[in-house]
């Protein structure tokens, strides 16, 4: 007597699992970049319906396109370095100068009254502004490039410091003095520490500064090179899609260099806010 095959259910269910599965891990993914995704679409629309003309706004595939051959090529990723270089560079410099001027007045509220006026008058002078001082002082060069956005940077880093020491909760400053602890102590056991959160946000924002006033530099002030030119060359020839693949690239410097520094911050000063 034959009896009838049992039917096995093992591939559906494997099946089953393996899209559960891959739907679980598309999800996350889809939720965090909704906006991203819904930009993309928005463009290509605009550019499929001819509400922009193209050779004002070229379509997303055209603009990755040329992103792609740009990186490819490798000419594209030597002006981002030597942009990256020249904003690290600038950022080194103002975090030397901003750091240690901020923790000084910031520490001595009539040292820092005695300068107060002095500081609220650079601080109100667009960094832009100071660009011929910084040529006529430094020349025409990458230094010149450099200093102007290393001078706007530590500005930024400088008045974070300072109101972070200003901002010290004073209950454990008296606690420490209380307890017999030397004054140099008291300064970098918890001043220092407690300064640490705002001086990171002065950090991350310093960054973005010195990229911003680094770009504008290498649009106008004598560059041969650099992502800032590449921009102003390709919007001189009409090249659309290599003037936004720039913009791109440049934007992805930007949020790369502030992702770092959220990271680090959230890395090594877990006790900020406590």
């Amino acid at each position: 007597m034959q009896y009838p095959r049992q039917q096995t259910t093992e591939q559906p269910i494997q099946e089953k699992s393996y899209l559960s599965n891959f739907s679980t891990k598309l999800s996350p993914f889809l939720v965090a970049n909704t906006g991203t995704l819904v930009f993309l679409f928005i463009w290509w629309l605009v550019t499929a319906l001819g509400i922009i003309q193209a050779v004002l706004l070229p379509t997303p595939i055209a603009t990755f396109s040329s992103l792609w051959a740009g990186i490819t090529s490798g000419d594209l990723l030597l002006d981002f370095w030597l942009t990256l270089y020249r904003t690290l560079y600038a950022f080194v410099i103002a975090s030397i100068l901003g750091i240690p001027l901020g923790l000084l007045l910031g520490a001595n509220e009539k040292l820092y009254k005695s300068f107060e006026f002095l500081i609220d008058f650079f601080r109100s002078t667009p960094a832009t502004a100071m660009f011929p001082l910084f040529l006529v002082v430094f020349g025409i060069g990458d230094f010149s490039k450099v200093a102007v956005a290393a001078f706007a940077g530590a500005l930024v880093v400088f008045f974070n410091v300072a109101y972070g020491v200003m901002n010290t909760r004073k209950t454990r400053i008296m606690a420490a003095k209380v307890m017999g602890v030397p004054k140099w102590r008291v300064f970098v056991d918890v001043i220092f520490f407690e300064t640490l959160p705002q001086t990171f946000i002065g950090l991350r924002t310093a960054v973005s500064l010195t990229l911003v006033v680094i770009i504008v530099a290498e649009m106008f002030v004598g560059s041969t090179n650099g992502m800032g030119q590449r921009i102003i060359d390709a919007q001189q020839v009409f090249d659309m899609p290599g003037m936004y693949a720039s913009i791109i690239a440049t934007g992805v410097m930007g949020y790369g260099l502030n992702q770092f520094f959220l990271l680090t911050e959230n890395k090594f000063i877990h006790w900020k806010g406590q």
